[in-house]
């Protein structure tokens, strides 16, 4: 059905990576989200009434907090669409975060309510009563979750949307506690135990830890997670295939939203060659990013010596030293400065976060194995933090 209004509503859905397709079908699963979980609550509360049973009515009121979280998420996908402003210069894009967030808390609010009212069904068992329209309810209230948590998966995933997959994985925890609720329901029925409370315990712990995961996938991106492996496979190699760029380092992606992405790096070139034309390559390259990943991109020009025989091979026996240490690191901006009384080999180290040796340490490696070469020879070395990591 989703894929049909899509076709139907959306102009160019199949474009996902537009901003403005994006946000069309935030908004349009959003409201079919509100819909489906109304219809859902006025069913269970129907059934919790008639059943008498704490477990269906909690499950009832979950699917009302469920509506509220798809009107979060409509709201946030169209808040995050607005234009950038002299206030938020970068848009709003993190506002889908926001509301990600905020869908999280409440599920985490719903389970631990659930599991409140669980705890007093199990010191105060009632019984309930099972009836042929409870258990349809219930069972159509599990298909219906089922197929909401299939599309808002898919549609997140497609549409690279955290809020989005946060509601998906509240309804699958629906639909799991709607089908712990049914159970209960089945065995209180056929063996007159009073496992209700029970039941409601189990489904509002899984809840809160649906919650906590949902809420820990959203904080993420607020906080400033390195980019993805596949995204950084991608910049790479549009740089790389321009035939002046020899090298790229110091990659920075800065995410302000899904589709307000901006990127700085810097690009190795021929120091030799003519800085005009290394200029204008290095514009296209950022307009190539712009229009391939939809993001802005600003590239800094490194010129090294390529040409330069003594300069190739200090950097190649610098490498190897390097990765005598650990086969992960590596060097840029090589360069070397000659005196009259000792020679300066200048270089930067890309270290990842989290390394197993110290600056020092790397630093203290790095200038024995130099001086090793020639007692002349003074290693200059700048360590940079490896940020795709």
């Amino acid at each position: 059905m989703v894929r049909l209004l899509a076709r139907i509503l959306i102009k160019d859905y199949d474009q996902t990576e537009q901003p403005a397709v994006r946000q069309a079908y935030g908004i349009l699963c959003g409201g079919i989200g509100i819909a489906f979980n109304i219809l859902l609550f006025a069913g269970k509360f129907l059934a919790g009434s008639i059943s008498r049973s704490i477990a269906i009515t909690a499950d009832a009121f979950n699917n009302l907090s469920d509506a509220g979280s798809s009107l979060l998420t409509l709201i946030g996908f169209k808040m995050a669409g607005q234009k950038p402003d002299t206030e938020h210069p970068f848009g709003h894009g993190r506002i889908e975060y926001l509301t990600g967030l905020l869908v999280s808390l409440l599920i985490l609010l719903m389970g631990f309510e659930l599991v409140k009212s669980s705890f007093l069904k199990i010191l105060h068992p009632e019984d309930t009563e099972c009836t042929p329209l409870v258990i349809i309810i219930l069972l159509i209230s599990i298909a219906v979750k089922f197929y909401m948590f299939l599309y808002n998966r898919s549609t997140g995933k497609e549409i690279a949307s955290s809020a989005m997959l946060a509601t998906a994985t509240d309804s699958f925890s629906d639909m799991l506690s709607t089908a712990v609720v049914l159970a209960a329901t089945l065995i209180g029925k056929f063996t007159g135990l009073h496992i209700d409370g029970w039941c409601g315990l189990l489904v509002g712990i899984f809840i809160l830890y649906a919650g906590f995961s949902a809420a820990k996938d959203t904080i993420s991106p607020l906080l400033g997670q390195p980019p993805e492996k596949a995204f950084v496979k991608r910049i790479e190699s549009i740089v790389l295939s321009n035939p002046n760029v020899l090298g790229i380092h110091d990659l920075v992606v800065h995410d302000y939203g899904p589709g307000r992405v901006m990127i700085s790096l810097h690009a190795e070139v021929p120091a030799s060659g003519d800085m005009l034309r290394l200029h204008d390559a290095i514009d296209n390259i950022e307009r190539d990013l712009n229009r391939e990943l939809h993001c802005e991109a600003v590239i800094h020009m490194d010129p090294v010596m390529n040409d330069d025989a003594q300069t190739q091979e200090l950097k190649e026996k610098a490498t190897v030293f390097l990765h005598e240490l650990d086969a992960s690191l590596n060097l840029h901006d090589f360069r070397i400065v000659k005196g009259p009384t000792h020679t300066n080999i200048i270089f930067d180290i890309l270290v990842p976060f989290h390394f197993q040796y110290s600056d020092s340490e790397i630093t203290s490696f790095m200038e024995e194995k130099i001086r090793g070469l020639d007692p002349s020879y003074y290693a200059v070395i700048n360590l940079d933090r490896d940020y795709t990591t």
